[in-house]
């Protein structure tokens, strides 16, 4: 089963089962693929929507919900942090578990040993390999402020 199928099921038991708030992040999700169908099938680059290509459409409304909740906190309002908490959570479950603060910090330790980086100025490098190889696990805002901490000392 592709993901936008899975999701398309998931869309229809949340209607069935009369949850609002499902409804309305499944409904959010199933625009932004029908945006990216449109993108794909205009422009010199015609191709299918892909579940990558969907991949990276749940990761930037997750970031634009986990920049929305940061500042939700900053200023008190728990009514609209619990919302988009929930989606945050609806979105990820499509998308493969994220590694945490340690592996990935272990990772990191890794590719700049098998790298040789020394210095700040190696750290495109370094991410450009983490992209490579690890780019479903890995949260590369939490990656680059490790790198920087670690690239630095």
């Amino acid at each position: 089963m592709s993901l936008r199928e899975k999701i398309d099921n998931d869309y229809k038991n949340a209607l069935k089962s009369k949850d609002k708030n499902k409804i309305s992040t499944y409904r959010l999700i199933l625009a932004g693929i029908k945006d990216l169908d449109i993108n794909n099938r205009s422009g010199p680059d015609k191709k299918e929507t892909v579940d990558e290509d969907i991949k990276k459409l749940l990761k930037k409304m997750i970031k634009q919900r986990s920049e929305s909740i940061d500042i939700y906190k900053k200023n008190n309002r728990s009514d609209l942090l619990e919302v988009e908490q929930g989606e945050v959570n609806i979105l990820s479950s499509y998308l493969p578990k994220q590694l945490g603060e340690d592996e990935t910090k272990k990772l990191c330790n890794e590719v700049i040993q098998k790298l040789g980086a020394s210095s700040i100025k190696d750290m495109g490098k370094v991410m450009g390999e983490l992209k490579k190889n690890h780019s479903d696990s890995l949260d590369f805002s939490k990656a680059g402020s490790i790198l920087k901490e670690i690239l630095n000392k």
